[in-house]
C-alpha cells in the first residue's frame, strides 16, 4: 500500500441498533499517520460509527482497511488484521486483576509490552489488584494498555478522557501522543484542548452525515464554525493545558 494512501476509508456508511438507524450516511478517510479526531454534538453517531467500522453493530456501506474491504468481516477478523479498540467507558473486566485484563488482550506475544510498561508504570505495581477497584483514571490506563500491547496498524479510541480529572486527562493525552508514533489513531473526543493537542485532521458529523473534514486548526481557529458545528467555541491554541478549563464539544457522553 502507498504511504500516502489512507489506512481507513469509509464510504456511505449507515448503521442500525435494534432496528433504529444510528448512522445515516457517513464518508471519510483516515490518513496512515497521526491522529484524526471524529467530532460532533451528542447523539450524532460518533460512537456508533466506530462500532460500525468494527462490525459490532449492523451496518451497510463500504469500510476499507489498508486497501481491503472489511465491511463483511466479523469483528474478530478485523481485530486480527491489526485494528485496536479502546471503548467508551473503559469496559475493563472488573473482577479480574490488572495482569489478567492485559493477558486476555495479548495477541502474538504482545510486542508492545515494553511500551505499556513505559507509559503506565503504575499498572505494573498494581498487577495483582482487581481492575474494578482502580480509580477511573487507572481503569482508562488499563483500557489503553490492552490496545497498545499488540502491534496494531490502526487504533480506534472512543472518549478516552471522559469523566477524568484534569491531571489524568493530560496523562492520557501524553499516552495517546506516544501511541500515535506507532500507529494512526481515529479518536472520538469531546475535550477540544485534547483535540488541538493531538489531532492533525478532523471529521465532524452533523445530522447523520459528515459536515466538515480538514485540518484540526482550520476548524478550531474558526470560532463561528466550531460553535455552529459543535455548539462550543474552539479551544485556544495557547493557554491552559489540556483538561484545565477546556471546552467540551457537546458535553456529556458521545454517541
Amino acid at each position: 500500500m502507498s504511504a500516502t494512501a489512507p489506512i481507513l476509508r469509509v464510504q456511505n456508511l449507515s448503521a442500525r441498533v435494534a432496528g433504529q438507524q444510528v448512522v445515516e450516511d457517513v464518508s471519510f478517510e483516515v490518513p496512515a499517520v497521526g491522529v484524526t479526531a471524529l467530532l460532533g454534538r451528542n447523539g450524532v453517531g460518533k460512537t456508533s460509527t466506530i462500532k460500525a467500522i468494527l462490525g459490532l453493530i449492523e451496518r451497510k456501506g463500504l469500510v476499507e482497511f489498508d486497501g481491503h474491504r472489511i465491511d463483511n468481516e466479523h469483528t474478530h477478523r478485523i481485530v486480527q488484521r491489526g485494528v485496536g479498540y479502546v471503548p467508551e467507558d473503559r469496559e475493563v473486566f472488573s473482577k479480574l486483576t490488572v495482569a489478567e485484563n492485559l493477558r486476555l488482550a495479548e495477541r502474538g506475544g504482545a510486542p508492545g509490552r515494553a511500551l505499556v510498561e513505559e507509559l503506565f508504570p503504575d499498572l505494573t505495581q498494581r498487577a495483582a489488584q482487581a481492575a474494578g477497584t482502580l480509580s477511573g483514571g487507572q481503569q482508562q490506563m488499563v483500557s489503553l494498555a490492552r490496545a497498545l500491547l499488540n502491534a496494531n496498524r490502526l487504533l480506534l479510541v472512543d472518549e478516552p478522557t471522559k469523566g477524568l480529572a484534569p491531571l489524568i486527562v493530560q496523562d492520557v493525552a501524553v499516552a495517546l501522543a506516544k501511541a500515535a508514533e506507532t500507529a494512526p489513531i481515529l479518536l472520538v473526543e469531546q475535550n477540544l484542548q485534547v483535540v488541538r493537542q493531538l489531532a492533525s485532521t478532523v471529521v465532524v458529523i452533523e445530522g447523520g452525515k459528515v459536515a466538515f473534514t480538514g485540518l484540526a486548526a482550520e476548524l478550531l481557529d474558526d470560532e463561528a464554525l466550531t460553535t455552529r458545528l459543535l455548539g462550543v467555541a474552539g479551544a485556544q491554541p495557547q493557554g491552559k493545558a489540556a483538561g484545565t478549563g477546556t471546552a467540551n464539544a457537546g458535553g456529556g457522553n458521545a454517541s
